[in-house]
């Protein structure tokens, strides 16, 4: 791979949003209307769309992923993804396709799976090998502007004391190749072994963020700062934190609140810091644990809750935080899809969801997927 001499002293320029945006990317894969199996046809989908700037490809040709704009709130968000969503599913299902949104696919297996066309796409699977190939696996993007790089990396290693809570939400890849991991979110243990994925390091100072990517490009690690693959990470260009801890979301109820989660507690933290506020971090021992315990159990994760160690159950600890933010939701107009965070517990995460429709059916993992298409409908 190419190595770059790279200036450590290289600025990388921070675009700063002059309000608190939100932006969403959503992944789809196809599955056949009949088998319930994936399907590569994505290339003839998005060829439908042409230069479309909310219709983008992804590494496997069994996905399309559905971008917003930037938008104000959730509710803008989430009307700009049911617009684009629409056109996507007429064009899929003209195919005898459905779309499918979960962490990770109940039974298909990686090695019939094509790659997209792209120098990119080629070039990471030349140097990860087989776990490259293994990337069958689905997730969600937000984006959250931030005015100013200096409140970047402060807020994301703030951000990491509520990473349990936003992956034990949203985890729905309990299964692989046709099996029951064990786990309610296979999909982020699975992400993390490529190269710069996982928990972000806990900068304080965009100097030293600075730093790193041009010790990672001078070390052939990276070309490109996208190639920086973390759970939550910096999108200079665009001038938002992005949040990638997110499995694969089935509804658009659900998502609506995982969007509003996230807007959330980032201008909470964004806000803190410009009334002065230290904002609270944890040892990276104590993140690394809380991330595979949410991974592991979902919304039945312990989870240890500050540097001193305490714990609590986390959705114990995630009544607190949605009564903390309700002043936040308010002047972000997201309060009604805020309170929707509080029903997925209740009806439970689509991990559970899924191992109920699996039992009820005899193990039949094809009723797994068409509960799960049925579920974008609703």
């Amino acid at each position: 791979m190419r190595r770059d001499k790279v200036d450590h002293r290289d600025h990388i320029e921070f675009a700063g949003s002059y309000r608190p945006t939100v932006g969403v990317e959503w992944e789809f894969a196809l599955v056949d209307a009949d088998t319930r199996d994936l399907s590569n046809e994505a290339a003839d989908v998005i060829a439908e769309f042409g230069e479309n700037p909310h219709v983008h490809k992804e590494l496997l040709r069994n996905t399309i992923e559905v971008v917003t704009g930037i938008c104000r709130n959730t509710g803008e968000a989430v009307e700009d993804l049911r617009g684009t969503l629409r056109s996507v599913q007429q064009a899929v299902r003209s195919r005898n396709m459905e779309l499918f949104c979960a962490g990770t696919h109940p039974f298909a297996t990686w090695d019939s799976q094509q790659l997209t066309d792209a120098p990119r796409y080629a070039e990471l699977i030349k140097r990860t090998q087989w776990w490259g190939r293994q990337m069958l696996i689905w997730g969600v993007h937000v984006h959250v502007g931030v005015s100013s790089s200096h409140k970047v990396m402060p807020i994301i290693s703030a951000l990491l004391n509520q990473y349990p809570h936003l992956l034990a939400l949203s985890a729905s890849s309990p299964w692989w190749a046709g099996e029951d991991t064990g786990y309610a979110s296979n999909r982020s243990m699975m992400f993390q072994q490529l190269p710069t994925a996982g928990l972000p390091f806990q900068f304080q100072t965009w100097g030293e963020f600075e730093g790193f990517v041009a010790d990672q490009k001078k070390t052939g690690i990276i070309d490109h700062i996208n190639e920086v693959r973390w759970d939550i990470r910096p999108s200079p260009h665009l001038g938002t934190i992005e949040v990638r801890i997110f499995d694969g979301v089935s509804n658009v109820r659900e998502l609506a609140a995982l969007v509003a989660l996230t807007h959330c507690l980032i201008v909470d933290l964004d806000r803190r810091l410009d009334s002065g506020e230290d904002l609270p971090t944890m040892p990276p021992w104590h993140v690394q644990e809380n991330k595979w315990r949410a991974a592991r159990y979902g919304l039945d994760a312990e989870i240890i809750l500050d540097a001193a160690s305490n714990e609590r159950l986390v959705t114990d600890d995630l009544d607190d935080v949605l009564t903390r933010l309700q002043p936040v939701a308010r002047s972000l107009d997201c309060v009604d899809e805020l309170a929707g965070v509080a029903d997925i517990p209740r009806v439970g995460a689509s991990y559970q969801r899924q191992r109920r429709v699996a039992e009820e059916h005899d193990g039949d993992l094809r009723a797994v997927v068409d509960a799960l298409v049925a579920e974008l409908d609703e």
